[in-house]
């Protein structure tokens, strides 16, 4: 099972953090810097996994990371997870972050993180792979943003009907509005205007 889901940066500051289990948030900011401790002072030409910190679970669980360029991608799992199967997830969590994002860089963690947590759910959810196939996680995240746009189309539209209905030049105030089947009985309002 994965326990959490970490990216930052060279300096070690935090850009996602999801944890699968429940911590309190100085435990979460502990976890946090000791992960950033034991993967940062790592060679590059060394493995890439190794043993748990103390705070996340120490020799039971592995902590498995990728670096690029400016980020690491650090996910936290219990000894039941294969090494090469989370490595091969980091990687589709990257490169799917890239088609999203057209060459990802940090300021796009920053900046939309709200479509980073949509692809990371897509791919897992309650520390459980969801999905490993690229295509299906864009084609899902796809659909959601769609539907976003959708609903704030939707949303927008009683905003949208008051200005019309502000620039609108009627000589007086309608009684009643016809909408089809729908009619209106409007109340003595002031003008609009």
């Amino acid at each position: 099972m994965i326990k959490a889901i970490l990216i930052f940066n060279n300096h070690g500051k935090p850009r996602l953090s999801k944890f699968y289990e429940h911590y309190s948030e100085d435990t979460e900011q502990q976890i946090i810097r000791e992960t950033f401790h034991l993967v940062s002072k790592r060679d590059e030409n060394v493995c890439n996994f190794l043993e748990g910190g103390i705070l996340i679970g120490g020799s039971d669980n592995k902590l498995i990371y990728r670096h690029y360029a400016t980020l690491y991608f650090v996910f936290c799992v219990d000894s039941s997870e294969s090494e090469l199967g989370i490595l091969d997830l980091i990687q589709v969590f990257v490169e799917t972050l890239d088609k999203c994002f057209e060459n990802v860089c940090e300021l796009d963690l920053i900046f939309h993180v709200d479509k980073v947590h949509n692809i990371l759910g897509e791919m897992v959810m309650g520390g459980m792979v969801l999905e490993t196939n690229m295509n299906e996680i864009i084609t899902q995240v796809d659909s959601q943003n769609k539907m976003e746009k959708s609903e704030a189309g939707i949303a927008g539209a009683p905003a949208r009907a008051v200005s019309a209905v502000k620039n609108m030049n009627l000589p007086e105030m309608p009684k009643n509005i016809n909408i089809g089947d729908i009619s209106i009985k409007v109340p003595n309002m002031p003008s609009f205007k």
